[in-house]
């Protein structure tokens, strides 16, 4: 299922390598705020899981340990900054399942929402919905990111770093 965003901004970016996309995450992780929904599209291995973990360390301003959500389908992070709840939603079988899992009750921090095409037409509010494609090699890749319009001036800031 196709997620449409009413973009009023889209970005995007060629990350050479891992560390390219750490980097996108961390300068998203500083201007992220509380309320904010990021949805992580993409086929396996493209690195939504690395994104987000590289995102929640940002935010935390410490080393932590950032498991995936793969088995658990949610893991929550009470920090400093606020909470950041972030879901994998890859083994959900139903839509609804999701808000079995607290994606109600994560609201408000910010949540992060890997394989988002799950929720179906479910996708809360005004998202950032970041897209993980292969780029020109095995460990590149192209990712953009479109937001409605909470989104427009925070992603004109990201357009000038990279």
């Amino acid at each position: 299922m196709k997620i449409t965003v009413q973009s009023a901004t889209s970005v995007t970016t060629h990350a050479q390598n891992l560390a390219a996309t750490q980097s996108l995450a961390q300068e998203l992780a500083a201007i992220a705020d509380k309320g904010d929904v990021i949805a992580l599209r993409g086929d396996l291995g493209m690195g939504k899981s690395a994104f987000a973990r590289a995102f929640i360390q940002a935010r935390a301003g410490v080393p932590i340990e950032v498991p995936s959500p793969t088995f658990t389908l949610v893991q929550s992070y009470e920090l400093p900054s606020g909470l950041i709840t972030h879901f994998d939603l890859y083994r959900l079988r139903d839509a609804s399942d999701a808000y079995e899992l607290g994606l109600d009750d994560a609201f408000g921090g910010i949540i992060l929402i890997e394989w988002p095409e799950r929720l179906g037409d479910g996708l809360p509010r005004d998202p950032l919905v970041i897209s993980f494609v292969p780029g020109a090699t095995a460990d590149a890749r192209t990712i953009t990111l479109e937001g409605g319009a909470s989104w427009a001036g925070r992603l004109e800031f990201l357009k000038l770093k990279f």
